[in-house]
């Protein structure tokens, strides 16, 4: 989903534990307390709730470009990761998008980090233009040339992976009937993350100051150090 170009509020992220929300939380019982629907009939409220609820989501900040090299720079809402060894990472693209018709074109796209500092640069890439508008330009950011891929990265974003295409899958509904929006899926093959980012050579995912979507057409999270705490899993021993 290529996030609206709209004006938006932020809102800081903070999930630190406390005594009751250690607690275990009793069921919800099925009552009128509960609002129950069927997407296909309708939500019955002033805004789907569905992106509020999948979220804080991060954001595909994706760079392309077409067969003649024409550049594009476009920010996605439903992205994110699906493998580790190969790195995989996908997002989707709801309806046609420069992005996807340029990816088909040549194969290759980079993803770059969406921070704090970068929120206003990131939605003006967002503006709904014609396909040999650059959003470079337009949003006032730097092409740098990748090292594997021929797609520039954004250079002021502290982190860039260049990727290559391993699937292109539009998406059906549970009948099989295909709906206009595709699933683009790729290897991370280069890696660039800012050296002020590795403390101790653990990369500290905080201090970047990630941006991520969160429902209405306006919200956004902006994670902090404050939203961390940890949790192992059962039988798992700190490292």
């Amino acid at each position: 989903m290529k996030i609206p170009y709209a004006r938006w509020k932020f809102i800081a992220l903070d999930c630190t534990m406390t005594a009751s929300s250690n607690a275990q939380q009793e069921p919800w019982p099925m009552s009128d307390d509960i609002h129950f629907y069927e997407p296909a009939n309708g939500h019955g409220l002033p805004h789907d709730p569905f992106n509020a609820i999948v979220g804080p989501r991060p954001i595909g900040w994706i760079s392309s470009h077409d067969s003649q090299g024409r550049l594009n720079l476009a920010p996605y809402s439903f992205f994110n990761a699906f493998n580790y060894i190969p790195p995989i990472i996908g997002f989707s693209s709801v309806g046609r998008k420069d992005s996807l018709n340029n990816i088909e074109q040549t194969g290759e796209f980079v993803w770059n980090l969406a921070t704090r500092p970068l929120a206003e640069q990131m939605n003006q890439s967002c503006a709904a233009v014609s396909p040999e508008v650059n959003e470079f330009e337009l949003s006032g950011l730097t092409p740098v040339a990748s090292k594997i891929v021929g797609v520039p990265r954004v250079g002021e974003s502290p982190v860039s992976f260049e990727c290559k295409v391993t699937q292109i899958i539009q998406l059906q509904r549970a009948d099989k009937q295909l709906v206009p929006s595709w699933l683009v899926l790729g290897e991370v093959v280069a890696v660039h993350i800012a050296k002020w980012l590795l403390k101790d050579g653990i990369y500290d995912t905080a201090a970047a100051e990630p941006i991520l979507r969160g429902g209405g057409p306006a919200d956004y999270f902006q994670l902090g150090p404050e939203a961390l705490f940890k949790m192992y899993r059962p039988g798992a021993t700190a490292r």
